[in-house]
């Protein structure tokens, strides 16, 4: 049995959730999320529990049942709670800025990056070293950090660029000098 496929999910007092057969429809004061989910689990409600089992215990329905589980969660956190990636950018000179909705880099290049967040995606710039991916899609909101973060990688020898909160990165030495070669 998957240990994470067999934890019942709980819904917040504010969230709605509709099943329609391998249709899962979470909709909450943040938004509204569907998925279709494989055929190889059954999502059940009960109450204010959700439940997923697997329909047979064919090596398929045993993968699919604690990621379909999984989904299912963060459907219910996001459209409740909502999700957040934090970026820190570090370098001379490199810095984020807002305008309007999009999200303005001046990090090392001779032009701006302008990155315009998809739908139910937000930015918020809090020094203009910190950036806060914030939605109720936890898919689309990794996704849009990792295109942020895909602009500008963070480099091993002096580490600039943009990276994860938290994130480490690995440093390498540089040169050192002269070779001693005559």
């Amino acid at each position: 049995m998957s240990r994470i496929g067999k934890q019942p999910i709980t819904i917040p007092a504010k969230v709605e959730v509709t099943i329609d057969g391998p249709k899962v429809v979470v909709k909450g004061p943040k938004g509204q999320l569907s998925r279709t989910l494989s055929a190889n689990v059954i999502v059940s409600q009960e109450g204010g529990i959700l439940n997923v089992t697997r329909r047979d215990e064919t090596r398929v329905s045993r993968q699919m049942h604690g990621l379909s589980r999984t989904l299912v969660a963060n459907m219910v956190e996001g459209v409740s709670q909502g999700f957040k990636r934090r970026l820190e950018i570090q370098g001379v000179g490199y810095r984020a800025q807002l305008q309007g909705r999009n999200l303005v880099l001046n990090i090392g290049y001779s032009h701006q990056v302008n990155i315009v967040p998809p739908d139910g995606v937000e930015f918020l710039v809090e020094t203009n070293t910190n950036i806060v991916v914030s939605g109720y899609d936890k898919e689309i909101v990794g996704n849009t950090a990792a295109k942020i973060r895909a602009v500008r990688p963070p480099e091993p020898y002096k580490g600039k660029g943009i990276r994860y909160a938290g994130e480490v990165v690995r440093r390498k030495a540089g040169k050192t000098g002269k070779s001693g070669k005559k």
